[in-house]
């Protein structure tokens, strides 16, 4: 069969970013053990540079007790497969920044997660309607290994930037790199420009190293 006689290929799919595959199913992929949680001693806190000068906290009932939505958003993973329309509940990061407003000059926040895990985000990104503190997928709670009782969720972002088992949010007045940003991943991690890896930054990207 020459060249000319073959199918053409099918298009890539509209609603995956370039070099993305769909998966079926959602893998649980994670650095390091699943933490234990205990309701009695969990909480989520806001600190650094809030408007207050001061320190916010949620205990785990205050926090379910928070204003709550529902957006629909797909996960991108680094390592190139896409989880495609998730409904995802929790608590607006918008909301969060209501009850606890950073103060002037705040540009960029940091998500801490257990064990030192952190992500760090622009502030607009996390401000964002679909930036969420998910606490369902689907309708349904997510599970330990997918980051309960609550994972930081940016649709628009690749998943590394969105981590399990949240604890805190920092409030920065400068971009500082993350846990996997300081291990060679891209600051950014826009999906649709293929944003994996710290060699791609461009002049403006992130901080100095």
């Amino acid at each position: 069969m020459g060249q000319s006689d073959r199918e053409p290929l099918p298009p890539p799919d509209p609603g995956l970013p370039p070099g993305q595959r769909a998966q079926r199913g959602w893998p649980a992929l994670y650095y390091g053990s699943v933490p234990r949680f205990n309701r009695l001693t969990w909480d989520l806190q806001v600190f650094g540079a809030t408007a207050s000068a001061e320190k916010h906290s949620w205990d785990f009932a205050a926090f379910t007790a928070l204003p709550r939505a529902t957006v629909h958003g797909d996960l991108h993973c680094v390592t190139k497969f896409s989880v495609l329309g998730n409904e995802w509940t929790g608590v607006p990061a918008a909301a969060l920044l209501d009850l606890a407003p950073p103060a002037p000059g705040v540009t960029h926040v940091m998500a801490w997660a257990e064990y030192g895990y952190s992500a760090n985000l622009p502030l607009d990104v996390f401000a964002d309607g679909r930036t969420l503190l998910a606490t369902h997928r689907d309708g349904e709670a997510l599970t330990a290994e997918h980051g309960f009782p609550v994972r930081l969720i940016v649709p628009g972002l690749y998943a590394w930037k969105g981590p399990k088992w949240l604890r805190a949010v920092e409030y920065m007045r400068a971009d500082r790199r993350g846990f996997w940003e300081e291990r060679g991943y891209h600051n950014l991690a826009d999906p649709w420009r293929e944003q994996r890896y710290s060699h791609q930054e461009e002049p403006g990207d992130g901080p100095l190293r």
